[in-house]
């Protein structure tokens, strides 16, 4: 008795399999289509951060009180990097014993804890303004693209989070 199948008749094996199932192939998921670019694009950012003496993280929060150009609450932060309370905490504290940033509780209400850039925080602006040219010249798309790709995914961000609830 042979072991192997002569037949030819039938339909191949990816032809049987239901396109749900197909689904299921790694190709097809846009969470590590994601995850994988934004592990290349943070490794890329790392190398360049690196001989800054900063992080990815720390490069999230100095951007954003650039562009605040004013103290921001830990909340502010957390809301505009999308980062929980648990990360973002220590990441200030690191940042602030690297002097890069101050820390102070409101006069009014001591709940809500205010971040602020020290003068050694805002003289490394220009040194990371390079470093973000740098890392849109490594990529290997024209920035047309990078620039559609990033509004596409700031909009798929601002509906899910649309119906995510509300994290105070």
């Amino acid at each position: 008795m042979s072991v192997f199948i002569t037949d030819t008749s039938f339909k191949s094996e990816a032809e049987e399999i239901p396109s749900r199932l197909r689904d299921l192939y790694v190709d097809r998921q846009l969470c590590l289509a994601l995850q994988v670019a934004a592990s290349q694009v943070t490794r890329i950012y790392r190398g360049l951060l690196d001989p800054l003496g900063l992080t990815y993280p720390q490069y999230l929060v100095l951007i954003a009180l650039w562009e605040a150009e004013t103290p921001l609450t830990m909340r502010d932060l957390r809301r505009t990097l999308s980062m929980d309370t648990g990360s973002l905490t220590p990441l200030i504290k690191r940042m602030e014993a690297a002097s890069l940033v101050t820390r102070a509780r409101d006069t009014v209400d001591e709940r809500l804890v205010w971040v602020s850039l020290t003068q050694a925080g805002w003289d490394l602006r220009e040194q990371v303004a390079e470093v973000r040219c740098e890392v849109v010249r490594r990529l290997p798309m024209p920035e047309a693209d990078i620039a559609e790709l990033r509004e596409k995914l700031q909009e798929l961000n601002a509906a899910l989070q649309a119906q995510a609830p509300e994290d105070n």
